[in-house]
C-alpha cells in the first residue's frame, strides 16, 4: 500500500478514536504490586547495597515475574540473591542490552510442577552496586531511581530507607515532586513514603554528601576529577522546569487533540498528494540520471531535510573522487599489529576540473594529510576525537553541504523538484501550538489541574501523534513536482535494484565502469554494502577488480570514514562527566518488571 494512503487511513482512525471514550474491559487475569520497599546502604568505600521487597497480588494463573535493572556505563552488580515468600521459586539471571534481567519462576509446590494462581507473593531481591556513587572534587552524589518507568503496572505506595555514611551537611531531593508523600532525615538515615505512582513514571532520589564521609580511595565509587555540585543543582532545576513545561504543554495539546489530526489531513490533501506521472517501472538497472552523487543523496536519502546532503553523500563524493583519481589508494601493513592501514594519496594534478563541492571535500581531506599529501584513514577516527579537529571538520562539512545546495539545489532549483509549503506549514502550526500552550498554562494556574485528567489524556495522545508527524518524511505534507516525482521514483527503483542481490545476480553489469557507478551511487543511497556483497558474488565473471574504488571497500575505507564522522560529530559537542548528573530521570537503577 502507498505510504501516503496508509498515513491518511491512520489519521482517519485517530479522529474516530479521539471522539470515543475508551472503556477498559474487565479481565479475569490480572496482577498488582500493592507495596514496594527499597532499602539503600551507602558504604564509605563507595559500595551501594540494595534490598528490594515487592508485594505481588495475582488474580488468575501466572508463571512468575521478572525484574530488569539497568546498568549505566561502568556500573556492575555483585552478590545478587533472590528469595520469595508465598511461593517456591527458580531464578534465571542474564545480562541483556545494558541491564540485569531476572526471570523468577514461581510455583505453588515444592516439586515445581504447579503454577501459582490467585495468591499473594513477596519477592525479595538483594545486590551490591559498584560505581553508582559518584565522587566529584567538591561533593559526593547518589542519583538513584527508587521506582523505574519500565514497570508494567503502577504501585499504590513505595517506602524507602536510605542509610548514608555520615550525618552532616546532607542535602536530598525527591522527584517528581507530585509523588512525594512524607520524608525526613534523622541522623544518617532518610526515610520516605510515596503517593501512588502510575505505570510509565519514575520516582527518583538525589542525595548530596560531603566527601569526608568516604574513604580516600573509595574503590567502589566512580571518581570524577572536576567539581560537580553547581552543575548538579543546575541540571536538577533545569529538568524540573522542563518537566513542568511539558506537563503544561500536554494539557494544552489535549484540548487540541481533535483539531490537529483534522488540520493534518487538510494539509495533506492540499499540499501532500503527489502528481500522477507516466512511469510504471519496477526497478532501474542503471543510474537513471547523470546527476552528482551528492545531489542524488540530498533529494533521495535525506527525507527529513530534502535538498540537504548528509554524510552518505559526503562518502559517495569521496568514492567519486577516487574514481576520478583525485584520491589514490595506498595500503601498508603495520608490523606491530599485523593490520593493514589504509591511506589516501591526494593528487593535486587532477583537481582543475572539479565541482565546487568536490574541491571542498579535497580541502577537508587535505587538512588531515601529512607533508606528503597522504591521509591515514585508519587514524582519522582518532584525529577527530580531539574537539578542535572535530569542530573544524564539522564546520567544513556544513560548508560542503551549502556548496552542494548552491551548485544544484538552491531554493529556485529545489522548487522544480519539491514543494515544501505543506511541511513548512506543519512546522509553523507546531510553533503556534506552543504559544497557545503558554496562554492556556497561565489560565490553568487558576484551576485544579488534577481535575483535567481527561484533557491530559488527550494531550498525551496528541503528543504521540505530533511525534509521529515530526518523524515522517518531508514529502508526506510536502509534494514532489512532476519532474521531482519522476526523479524520485526512478532513483528509488534503482536503490531497490541495488539493495536486492538477487536482482543484480540476474542482471549483472557488463563492465567495471557500471560496477563503480553502483558503488558510488549505492553509497549515496545508503546501500553500498549490498552492492559490495553482490560484487563479490559476481567476481568470477569480471576480469579486473584491482581498482582503488573496490579496494577502498575491501579494506574498510567506507567504515573508517563513517566512524570518523560519528566521532567528529560527538567530539564537536562535548559534555563533562558531571553534565548529566542531577538531571531529572538520569539516575542509576530504576528499570522495571512485570509478570508472565
Amino acid at each position: 500500500m502507498d505510504v501516503k494512503k496508509t498515513f491518511c487511513i491512520i489519521l482517519l482512525f485517530l479522529i474516530l478514536f479521539s471522539a470515543i471514550t475508551l472503556v477498559s474491559a474487565s479481565d479475569d487475569k490480572s496482577y498488582s504490586i500493592d507495596q514496594a520497599f527499597v532499602e539503600l546502604t551507602v558504604g564509605s568505600n563507595g559500595l551501594l547495597h540494595v534490598d528490594e521487597i515487592y508485594d505481588y497480588t495475582f488474580h488468575g494463573t501466572y508463571n512468575g515475574v521478572y525484574r530488569d535493572i539497568p546498568l549505566k556505563e561502568g556500573e556492575s552488580i555483585d552478590n545478587l540473591t533472590v528469595n520469595t515468600k508465598g511461593a517456591y521459586s527458580v531464578v534465571k539471571e542474564s545480562d541483556e542490552n545494558g541491564k540485569k534481567h531476572l526471570k523468577i519462576y514461581l510455583y505453588a509446590d515444592e516439586a515445581h510442577t504447579q503454577k501459582i494462581s490467585n495468591t499473594e507473593v513477596y519477592v525479595y531481591i538483594s545486590y551490591d552496586m559498584k560505581n553508582t556513587v559518584t565522587l566529584f572534587k567538591d561533593v559526593a552524589g547518589l542519583q538513584y531511581k527508587l521506582w523505574g518507568e519500565d514497570w508494567d503496572v503502577g504501585i499504590e505506595a513505595l517506602t524507602a530507607v536510605i542509610h548514608l555514611p555520615g550525618n552532616k551537611d546532607i542535602t536530598y531531593f525527591l522527584n517528581p515532586q507530585e509523588y512525594n508523600s512524607t520524608s525526613y532525615l534523622m541522623n544518617n538515615t532518610i526515610s520516605l513514603t510515596s503517593n501512588s505512582i502510575p505505570s510509565g513514571e519514575f520516582y527518583e532520589l538525589l542525595v548530596l554528601m560531603p566527601l569526608d564521609d568516604f574513604d580516600n580511595n573509595a574503590p567502589y565509587a566512580k571518581h570524577v576529577n572536576e567539581k560537580g555540585k553547581e552543575d548538579i543543582v543546575h541540571n536538577l532545576e533545569s529538568s524540573l522546569n522542563e518537566r513542568n513545561f511539558w506537563n503544561t504543554s500536554y494539557l494544552v495539546m489535549g484540548l487540541l487533540s481533535l483539531i490537529s489530526p483534522i488540520v493534518a489531513i487538510i494539509v495533506y490533501f492540499r499540499f501532500g498528494r503527489e502528481p500522477k506521472v507516466d512511469y510504471n517501472g519496477i526497478y532501474e538497472r542503471e543510474p537513471p540520471t547523470n546527476d552528482s552523487p551528492a545531489m542524488v543523496n540530498a533529494l533521495i536519502d535525506n527525507t527529513h531535510d530534502i535538498g540537504t546532503p548528509n554524510m552518505k553523500g559526503f562518502e559517495a563524493t569521496i568514492l567519486n573522487l577516487i574514481d576520478k583519481k583525485v584520491f589514490e589508494l595506498e595500503t601498508k601493513r603495520d608490523p606491530n599489529t599485523d593490520l593493514t592501514e589504509l591511506f589516501l594519496k591526494l593528487n593535486r594534478d587532477k583537481t582543475s576540473n572539479l565541482a565546487i563541492h568536490e574541491h571542498t571535500v579535497f580541502d577537508i581531506m587535505e587538512m588531515f594529510s601529512d607533508s606528503h599529501d597522504i591521509v591515514n584513514l585508519s587514524n582519522l577516527n582518532n584525529d577527530l576525537s580531539y574537539e578542535s579537529n572535530a569542530k573544524l571538520f564539522m564546520e567544513e562539512f556544513r560548508e560542503w553541504q551549502q556548496d552542494v545546495k548552491h551548485e544544484y539545489l538552491d531554493s529556485e532549483n529545489l522548487e522544480t523538484y519539491f514543494n515544501n509549503k505543506g511541511s513548512k506549514f506543519m512546522k509553523i502550526l507546531g510553533i503556534g501550538g506552543l504559544i497557545l500552550g503558554i496562554i492556556i498554562f497561565i489560565l490553568g494556574l487558576f484551576t485544579n489541574l488534577s481535575n483535567g485528567i481527561y484533557a491530559i489524556g488527550g494531550g498525551i495522545a496528541l503528543a504521540i501523534f505530533s511525534f509521529i508527524v515530526i518523524m515522517l518524511p518531508e514529502d508526506i505534507f510536502g509534494q514532489w513536482t512532476k519532474k521531482g516525482r519522476l526523479f524520485y521514483l526512478k532513483w528509488k527503483n534503482f536503490k531497490k535494484f541495488l539493495k536486492d542481490n538477487s536482482l543484480i545476480n540476474e542482471h549483472p553489469p557488463e563492465s567495471i565502469v557500471i560496477w563503480k557507478q553502483y558503488l558510488i551511487y549505492g553509497a549515496a543511497l545508503g546501500v553500498a554494502d549490498n552492492v559490495y556483497k553482490a560484487m563479490k558474488l559476481q567476481e568470477t565473471n569480471i576480469s579486473d577488480f584491482n581498482d582503488d574504488i573496490f579496494l577502498y571497500h575491501q579494506y574498510g575505507g567506507y567504515y573508517m570514514m563513517h566512524n570518523a564522522f560519528i566521532t567528529g560529530e560527538s567530539a564537536a559537542n562535548p559534555s563533562s562527566d558531571a553534565g548529566g548528573f542531577g538531571g531529572l530521570g538520569g539516575g542509576s537503577s530504576g528499570g522495571g518488571g512485570g509478570a508472565f
